[in-house]
């Protein structure tokens, strides 16, 4: 495969991944009892209602045309965290949803390639090994615990609530200053790749 049908199948099993994640959030907040999400027509598998132009097409691929790695992201669901039954606890597992929606997709895709077992290189073989590669890192690189990915509900979760005030207000810069970091130091995200695509290898 191309470097070019590379980038593009990346970007393309990409949007529906992060839509997926973000779709997660939002029914597994409704199930607890905050609807926002839902009467937002968030809770829908129509790409309009979650492409952000930038974090789900213009980012990843111009990372897949430049960088050794992609990410992007869907338009965030709305969550009012008070509205759950249990603000204390429902907002990480509202979080870890997004993370848990990918992994499964892996898994899935792992399932299929056992069953199906597809010759190398055919095109088959490549979407299974892009959906699997794709949705490992998403989901990994979204444990991460830092803001604003959702493994920093892990924090919120066991800040004491005096902290909070701050940490809202530091999070709030964190997506920009995050980004640059990951671009001007490529490297940081090798361990999750490595392990993503030695996963995959391990299939065969």
């Amino acid at each position: 495969m191309s470097e070019t049908a590379l980038a593009v199948s990346l970007v393309a099993v990409l949007i529906p991944s992060v839509i997926l994640h973000e779709v997660a959030h939002g029914w597994v907040a409704d199930m607890l009892g905050d609807d926002t999400a839902r009467r937002a027509g968030r809770i829908s598998l129509n790409p309009m209602r979650h492409i952000d132009p930038f974090g789900t097409v213009l980012l990843p691929l111009f990372l897949a045309l430049v960088a050794p790695f992609v990410i992007g992201y869907a338009k965030p669901v709305p969550v009012v965290m008070t509205r759950l039954n249990r603000p204390r606890r429902d907002p990480l597992l509202v979080a870890l949803a997004g993370p848990a929606t990918n992994l499964s997709l892996a898994g899935l895709a792992i399932v299929v390639f056992r069953v199906a077992r597809p010759e190398a290189e055919t095109v088959l073989w490549w979407v299974l090994a892009i959906v699997t590669v794709v949705n490992v890192v998403l989901g990994l690189f979204n444990l991460l615990p830092i803001p604003p990915l959702d493994g920093s509900a892990l924090i919120e979760f066991t800040l004491p609530v005096r902290w909070r005030p701050v940490w809202y207000r530091v999070r709030m810069y964190t997506l920009p200053v995050f980004l640059v970091v990951l671009i001007l130091f490529r490297d940081l995200l090798d361990p999750i790749f490595k392990w993503a695509v030695d996963l995959w290898r391990a299939q065969q």
